[in-house]
C-alpha cells in the first residue's frame, strides 16, 4: 500500500501497469475509494493497466485515506489533494476517469489545472435533478454519522461541509459555463438513476465543445463496446 502524506492529510494509492498516466477517481459518494471499482460493469483497473500506467486513489476520510475536517471543505479541498498527488508522483499530464462522484473531481480538476489533463472519461456523472437534493444530504449525513462515532471534533462542521459539497447546482463541482468552454475532451458514459440522472449526462455532452455519449454500457455486449471505445478514445487524445 503506498501512502502520500502532505502535513494533516494521508492519500492511499496504488498503481499498475506502465506507459502514459491515467488517473481514476471512484465511485462511492463520500466513501469514494479504489475496492468501489470492483462493483463497476467495467473496471479500469483492469481493462487499462497493459497499455497504460493506472493510479487509484481513496479520497480523503475514504477508504484508508485520512484528513481532517473543517467547515471551509469543499471541491477545491479534494481538488488540492489530486494536485498534490500528481506532483508527488511527477505526472506533468495525464487522462482522468471518473466514476459517480469521481466524474465532479475530474471536471473540478480540469478547472483548476488544465494543462495537465489530456482526456476526461465521466462514467455516469452526478448531479442536480427536482428530486435528488435530498438523497446527496442524506448519503453525506450517513458518511458523516460514520465518522463522528470516532471523531466527535467534526459534528459542529459536517452541516456547513454538506452545503459546500451538495448545496450548488448542476454538477457541483463546476459550472454550466465551465464545461460549456472545458478544453479537454470527454467521454460520457450515461448515467440513469437518482444520483446519475440521465439528463446530466446529456447536458454535458451536448454542451461541451469537445464531448461525446455513449447511452448504453452497463451489460453485456453494450459494455465491451463501451470498453472498446474508452480504449479508442484514450488512444487518439495521449500525445505522441
Amino acid at each position: 500500500m503506498a501512502v502520500f502524506v502532505r502535513g494533516s492529510v494521508a492519500i492511499h494509492y496504488e498503481s499498475y501497469g506502465s506507459g502514459y498516466p491515467v488517473v481514476l477517481f471512484a465511485p462511492g459518494g463520500m466513501r469514494s475509494s479504489i475496492e468501489f471499482w470492483s462493483r463497476t460493469p467495467w473496471n479500469p483497473m483492469r481493462e487499462l493497466s497493459s497499455r497504460y500506467r493506472v493510479i487509484a486513489m481513496d479520497q480523503r476520510n475514504a477508504g484508508s485515506s485520512r484528513a481532517p475536517i473543517t467547515d471551509q471543505d469543499d471541491w477545491q479541498t479534494y481538488t488540492r489533494d489530486h494536485v498534490a498527488l500528481l506532483d508527488e508522483l511527477g505526472i506533468d499530464r495525464c487522462h482522468v476517469i471518473g466514476g459517480c462522484i469521481g466524474c465532479s473531481y475530474c471536471l473540478g480538476l480540469i478547472a483548476s489545472a488544465p494543462a495537465r489533463v489530456s482526456a476526461a472519461v465521466l462514467q455516469q456523472p452526478i448531479g442536480l435533478s427536482a428530486e435528488n437534493r435530498e438523497v446527496f444530504f442524506q448519503m453525506f449525513d450517513g458518511w458523516g454519522d460514520e465518522l463522528s462515532r470516532d471523531r466527535s471534533d467534526i459534528s459542529e462542521v459536517l452541516a456547513s461541509f454538506r452545503q459546500n459539497m451538495y448545496g450548488g447546482e448542476f454538477v457541483f463541482s463546476v459550472s454550466r459555463d465551465f464545461v460549456r468552454a472545458c478544453p479537454a475532451p470527454l467521454l460520457v458514459l450515461q448515467g440513469n438513476d437518482i444520483y446519475h440522472p440521465s439528463e446530466t449526462s446529456e447536458e454535458i455532452a451536448r454542451i461541451a465543445p469537445r464531448a461525446e455519449l455513449v447511452p448504453s454500457w452497463k451489460e453485456g455486449e453494450d459494455t465491451a463496446r463501451a470498453i472498446a471505445r474508452v480504449q479508442e478514445f484514450l488512444a487518439e487524445h495521449t500525445p505522441r
